[in-house]
């Protein structure tokens, strides 16, 4: 008797409801999907917006207002993203009721957005700090994720304690930065409450994870998947400074057609983001991360310094143009500060990061680091000093190139040797 082939699987092309089991960590061919891209172009607009206003700020001469709230935006924006970005990593399921959570999560993306400006404003102007629509942007976003939680609080046994520590704590958090949206409160009360609601915001994670390693509920992100999803945005984060060169050199050639100015800030604003690029690549984070899984937290919490200084950046580049606008009095040298402060706090928290996940600081990598620095200060040093603001930037633009060479010529044989160390030892564990 002839036995019936077998039949393949059928293709679940359908989004039904599934139960929140976790992933495996271990999960072979891990990607970001197609949802999680949509997502991060909702804070790309966001990026954007935050940063022209950041720019607009300092070329009117308001440079304090001007950093408190880009500080605030960056941190309102780059917390709900981690938060979702971790969430997903260990809990996607991909079906209709994640993806719909989903979309209110960027919608309240979106209306955090349009509540900038009025929160910069009323920053400027010394006021009640008006920052009602940028809350209940954040807070559209943070329930969305806290029924993402309470979900999989429902459908796994194993990680419900966690899952819902994590809710309580969001929803707490909620409650009070609601209450600072409510009240009238000046910048320095409204700061301090803030704060507080900072302090719960960012014990969820450290409460919740560290009673999970205890257990053994921990969630089930995957080191190589989140590793993709910090890098993706990074990426979108330097698009700013794609479009901030741009803005610049249309400023330029609008008003005095193309110039040696204007050529030169299309090589700076591009040598500047893609120096950028790669040495946010020399951090082995995925292959660090999967090894040791307990050194995430620095180095996720560290990004914010990575996403907010590449957007600066961005808006840096966006300041330069206003130089060359009669409606402003910018001092080049406030230009010229405005893009070597961003990219030297990038510089620094790559270093940083990178020497925390491999546990090394070499000779060699400092001394790479303080030439970074030294081309930095001399790009501001040259322009106090009378130096146009092209030749400026163009040494400035030299401080991640630095970085970039140093590690193709040799940094990247001491990153394989620490590499190999840390696999040895996990094989040997």
């Amino acid at each position: 008797m002839t036995s019936k082939p077998l039949q393949p699987a059928p293709r679940r092309l359908n989004h039904g409801l599934q139960r929140m089991l976790g992933r495996d960590t271990h999960e072979s061919g891990r990607a970001a999907t197609p949802l999680e891209l949509l997502y991060d172009l909702a804070f790309a607009a966001s990026f954007g917006a935050a940063g022209n206003l950041f720019a607009h700020g300092i070329a009117e001469g308001h440079t304090g207002p001007a950093i408190i709230g880009f500080g605030f935006a960056m941190f309102s924006l780059v917390w709900a993203w981690i938060n979702f970005s971790w969430f997903a990593s260990a809990f996607d399921t991909d079906d209709w009721l994640f993806r719909l959570l989903t979309m209110v999560q960027m919608a309240g993306v979106v209306i955090l957005a349009l509540g900038l400006p009025a929160m910069f404003e009323s920053i400027d102007h010394g006021e009640v700090l008006d920052n009602r629509v940028m809350i209940a942007g954040y807070v559209v976003m943070r329930v969305a994720l806290v029924c993402q939680w309470l979900r999989a609080a429902h459908g796994s046994r194993k990680y419900r304690s966690t899952a819902i520590t994590y809710a309580i704590f969001v929803s707490i958090a909620q409650v009070l930065w609601v209450v600072v949206a409510v009240l009238p409160l000046t910048l320095v009360f409204a700061l301090a409450g803030g704060f507080i609601a900072l302090l719960v915001e960012i014990s969820a994670p450290l409460v919740a994870e560290r009673r999970g390693d205890r257990t053994g509920s921990a969630t089930p992100w995957h080191a190589h998947h989140i590793a993709e999803r910090y890098s993706l945005l990074a990426i979108i984060a330097l698009g700013e400074g794609v479009f901030g060169t741009i803005a610049a050199v249309t400023t330029i050639t609008t008003e005095y057609g193309w110039s040696f100015d204007a050529i030169v800030l299309v090589i700076v604003g591009m040598v500047l983001i893609f120096g950028m690029w790669w040495v946010y690549f020399t951090v082995p984070a995925a292959e660090v991360l999967h090894v040791h899984r307990e050194r995430s937290f620095p180095w996720g919490y560290g990004h914010f310094f990575i996403f907010a200084s590449i957007a600066a950046t961005g808006a840096g580049l966006h300041v330069v143009a206003y130089t060359f606008d009669e409606h402003y009095h910018l001092s080049e040298v406030t230009a010229v500060l405005s893009v070597a402060i961003p990219v030297l706090i990038f510089l620094l928290t790559a270093f940083v990061l990178y020497s925390y996940l491999l546990r090394t600081i070499t000779v060699f990598h400092v001394a790479l680091m303080l030439a970074s620095v030294a081309l930095l200060a001399a790009s501001v040093v040259m322009s106090a000093n009378g130096a146009s603001i092209s030749l400026s930037l163009l040494v400035g633009m030299l401080a991640p190139v630095v970085i970039v060479i140093g590690y193709e010529a040799l940094g990247h044989r001491h990153t394989a040797e620490h590499l190999d160390r840390i696999e040895q030892a996990a094989r040997t564990r």
